[in-house]
């Protein structure tokens, strides 16, 4: 794979956003994902609300919502309602073949699931570098927690293998917007994501895994020579 530059980085995450906010209709309920890749695409989506385009955003972070109104995206919430047409969210990798994700470097990975959990579709727009032939390796696996205890889940997760990383914010631990810790845990492949999933999810204390299994729907890749569009 040719090493590309940031700024090239960056057309191809434009991109790949842009082709996903081409799935967007009138009247749908809308799953706002986090990180840069989904900010593009709530960018690109507030173009086309300006156009006369309607529909209503649920954001899974306080940052995605604050774009989202500063641009003009009307947004709603799970009070009004339980179900989500289409979400739009970025990853951190993407495993060739199953579809598989890892998300939550961000910190929002419980949130993000919420909503990818009820939407009829998640479309996931990312580089190509985001492609996989196995999740792990390189990038670490975000684990959200409860403040309480953490360090006994730490104890947990070297037991099953992995290499935990309490995420700092500075001095202090990093915390997501549902104010619980990240640990970041070093697995150097996952071979059976389904498994470590559930093992991970048995410890108590535990809330969510970064691991997204079985919910993308689709993947815009975007590549030099054109998005290209990996379907279930």
């Amino acid at each position: 794979m040719t090493i590309l530059s940031s700024s090239e980085l960056d057309g191809l995450k434009h991109a790949a956003a842009a082709r996903a906010v081409e799935e967007v209709e009138n009247g749908m309920v809308l799953g706002l994902g986090s990180g840069s890749t989904a900010e593009i695409a709530v960018q690109v989506l507030a173009e086309r609300v300006a156009k006369g385009l309607r529909v209503q955003g649920i954001p899974t972070s306080a940052k995605t919502a604050a774009l989202a109104r500063r641009l003009g995206v009307p947004l709603t919430s799970f009070a009004e309602h339980h179900h989500i047409d289409l979400s739009i969210d970025g990853a951190d990798q993407v495993e060739r073949g199953t579809m598989n994700l890892i998300k939550g470097l961000g910190g929002d990975l419980l949130r993000e699931k919420i909503v990818a959990s009820v939407s009829d579709r998640m479309i996931v727009a990312v580089d190509e570098t985001k492609l996989v032939d196995h999740l792990g390796g390189n990038r670490p696996l975000p684990v959200e927690v409860v403040s309480f205890g953490w360090q006994t889940v730490f104890d947990h997760l070297v037991a099953i293998g992995c290499v935990p990383r309490l995420r700092l914010a500075g001095d202090t631990p990093f915390l997501t917007d549902g104010g619980n810790y990240i640990v970041d845990c070093t697995i150097a492949e996952i071979p059976d994501p389904e498994m470590l999933d559930a093992n991970i999810s048995a410890i108590v204390g535990v809330i969510e895994t970064g691991l997204f299994i079985a919910l993308a729907s689709k993947v815009m890749v975007g590549r030099p020579a054109g998005v290209e569009v990996i379907e279930r």
